[in-house]
């Protein structure tokens, strides 16, 4: 969990710091004061871009000025940890873990964070580009090592689109490629796979009020992808990409009690099948490692009525987890009462703890 979390020119925050004793927390203010930067910089502590897929050199609050820091100490398994990550001067993003430089995969592996934010409301019904990230961050949640799989498989697709464009017709360039590709391919596959049957494996005979969803994985390719990959050359040449893979893969959702495909269910139900989604794989985390992730929920309370609300608030505590949420007023949270940490944002006036 989470002890101590400070912001240092991240966003619209000069200088933030929250002192937190590992209960749910609640950050309620004005639309615009900063809520969310709250929730980005938490998700920073995980691998990758965070909650907005942000460059680095997007979250200074004064860009070109004096960059921004984000300093936590957390306790796993009763070990206490610091972390700092922060823009370099080449632009890239360097981790800091215990006074000693680290790569982002070590964050995954020390603590996981999954996250809900508005933008994913219209998962089920956009492109299959948008399920296929929310699946791979599901995934690097049980196995971290998933994030270097999809780099590794992306940057030799990249190459050999290149070649593909260019009309190279040499096999031996390409022999290289394709072997890389099919090797993280394979690994991309197998831990997506493992990760939806323990999600799934979680949702069953859970005391939930969201409705579990029946999760499937389609088109993620052939099983022996580098005969693919070479006999489709030709035909991936005409099209100037690489058009079989798990690039192409999609994370298919129905409504299981009513038996309709996801993307057929009212605004309503989408949002409740993604939430059961996000609880299911908290739960079989806890189960897992036996300390529960941290979850990233933005304005939740706002699109739920007063019975799923206090339902959600119920399953958070009972699961144990550590949950950042945000709203516009205190009455969304009115549920929680003592069992979180409720914190005011005033734009301009800092963060004020408003329960003991």
């Amino acid at each position: 969990m989470l002890t101590r979390l400070t912001l240092l020119q991240f966003r619209s925050h000069p200088h933030l710091e929250l002192v937190l004793d590992g209960r749910p927390v609640a950050i309620y203010g004005a639309n615009g004061a900063g809520k969310t930067n709250i929730l980005e910089a938490v998700s920073m502590l995980s691998p990758g871009r965070g909650l907005r897929r942000a460059g680095a050199d997007e979250l200074a609050r004064r860009p070109g000025e004096l960059g921004w820091k984000i300093r936590a100490e957390l306790t796993v398994g009763g070990v206490g940890h610091e972390i700092e990550t922060f823009a370099a001067p080449s632009g890239a993003r360097e981790v800091w873990i215990d006074s000693k430089s680290a790569a982002q995969v070590a964050l995954g592996r020390l603590m996981r964070v999954i996250w809900l934010v508005p933008a994913m409301d219209r998962l089920w019904i956009e492109a299959a580009e948008g399920r296929r990230r929310f699946l791979d961050r599901l995934t690097m949640a049980f196995r971290p090592g998933h994030g270097e799989d999809v780099l590794a498989y992306e940057k030799a697709m990249r190459e050999r689109n290149r070649l593909l464009k260019d009309m190279v017709r040499d096999s031996v360039w390409y022999g290289a490629l394709e072997a890389q590709m099919a090797a993280s391919g394979a690994a991309i596959n197998e831990n997506r796979a493992a990760a939806l049957a323990r999600i799934t494996n979680a949702q069953q005979g859970a005391t939930t009020a969201f409705p579990a969803p029946d999760l499937a994985l389609e088109g993620e390719g052939s099983a022996d992808l580098l005969a693919a990959l070479a006999e489709g050359r030709a035909r991936d040449m005409a099209a100037g990409r690489t058009l079989e893979g798990p690039h192409r893969a999609d994370l298919i959702a129905h409504h299981a009690a009513k038996a309709m495909p996801a993307a057929q269910a009212s605004t309503g139900e989408q949002k409740a099948l993604l939430i059961s989604v996000i609880l299911a794989n908290a739960r079989a985390l806890a189960q897992d490692t036996g300390s529960p992730p941290i979850l990233l929920l933005d304005e939740v309370a706002a699109h739920l009525d007063g019975g799923r609300r206090a339902a959600l608030f119920d399953e958070i505590c009972a699961l144990g987890v550590q949950a950042f949420m945000t709203g516009t007023g205190a009455e969304l949270f009115g549920e929680l009462g003592g069992r979180a940490q409720q914190f005011e944002l005033r734009e301009g006036a800092g963060v004020w703890p408003v329960s003991a």
